[in-house]
């Protein structure tokens, strides 16, 4: 219990505290121009002391603080279960320790994770309120960190507002369509944002390499595509592409890590363990998919992601920059009163209906 009480009182830290952190790169907030560590800080404790003060000034009972606090603590507990399996010991192989250097490379993670979800969450609220319309397509090599950014970006969204479209191979009557079909069904309403984990560039990709798509439809695909995408874009969506790259030696350490791992074979499929093999090819289906579709309406942005957790940071921080987002005031939420009826009775659950307590 010590490691996670160590790591609880870090997420704290990271969340609320005012110190400074030694980041390698500043990020943007809702202003255009980039904020100082310092005043990152100064920024973080005004909102926190806001916070606090509404509670002193509205939450009278001890009881009802404790039950907040409590939640809180689970939130917490949501991120260790989100993050810890990077260093923490488990029954799936001997770990090691933290170095000095890793623990506050984490800690600084953590507090510019939170950081930019928040402003997430800012950029959520303008999405709505504006009635705009976002698309972010996740592409790149196999296990290079797509569905962990995506992760991050939608883990305190809404997700009727931002929803995940990964679909999966196409129906024999889907391969009868035309071949953008199947996505124009998940492209977002106003007030919607879709992240796109894999999207139509599998024709130019993994078809391609694998022979899933003949040369004309490959030559086809390299027409339509940068027309398809200026129509998406006049139409008022506004369009990101991010491509995420690892090196050779990187996939192959995490290929091997999802092999001996029973939580995480799962993610390995016979596309992957293929695209292992035929690295060339997909690197060169990539630099001919760059050379064709890197158009100014929607060019393409290549993530590196060696590092996941700095890949996570520098693809959300990316993001926002690339939306002209603003802070929508919110009106205070009161809670009104409970409406009690005397005669209101409340019928008793049989025990069988409760799920056993076995915790």
């Amino acid at each position: 219990m010590g490691i996670i009480n160590y790591w609880l009182q870090k997420l704290k830290q990271a969340i609320f505290s005012p110190e400074e952190f030694n980041v390698t790169k500043t990020f943007l907030t809702i202003d255009p121009q980039p904020l100082r560590t310092e005043e990152r800080s100064d920024q973080n404790q005004l909102e926190q002391t806001i916070i606090v003060e509404r509670i002193d000034k509205e939450v009278f009972d001890d009881e009802l603080r404790r039950k907040m606090h409590e939640d809180l603590i689970d939130t917490y507990d949501e991120e260790l279960e989100n993050e810890i399996d990077d260093y923490m010991r488990d029954f799936r192989f001997d770990g090691r320790e933290m170095t000095e250097q890793e623990k506050l490379d984490r800690r600084t993670y953590f507090q510019e994770l939170v950081r930019l979800q928040r402003e997430l969450i800012k950029l959520q609220d303008w999405v709505v309120d504006r009635g705009e319309r976002i698309v972010v397509i996740f592409e790149g090599r196999d296990s290079a960190g797509k569905g962990g950014a995506i992760k991050r970006i939608t883990q305190r969204l809404n997700p009727r507002v931002c929803r995940v479209a990964a679909l999966p191979a196409p129906t024999e009557r889907e391969q009868s369509q035309w071949y953008f079909q199947r996505y124009v069904a998940h492209l977002p309403a106003a007030g919607e944002i879709v992240l796109f984990d894999r999207s139509w560039y599998n024709r130019g990709g993994v078809e391609r390499v694998m022979g899933f798509c003949t040369d004309a439809q490959y030559e086809e695909f390299f027409q339509s595509v940068p027309e398809f995408e200026r129509m998406l874009v006049r139409s008022g969506i506004r369009l990101v592409k991010y491509w995420f790259s690892i090196t050779d030696d990187e996939q192959h350490s995490r290929f091997m890590s999802r092999i001996h791992d029973p939580l995480k074979q799962w993610k390995l499929s016979p596309m992957d363990l293929q695209s292992r093999r035929r690295w060339e090819d997909y690197t060169k289906a990539k630099e001919t998919m760059f050379e064709r579709t890197h158009i100014p309406e929607a060019p393409w942005w290549v993530v590196e992601g060696n590092n996941k957790k700095r890949a996570r940071l520098n693809c959300i921080a990316h993001l926002l920059e690339q939306i002209p987002y603003k802070e929508v005031p919110r009106d205070e939420v009161e809670l009104p009163d409970r409406k009690r009826d005397d005669e209101y009775y409340r019928e008793p659950i049989p025990d069988d209906m409760y799920v056993p307590p076995r915790y």
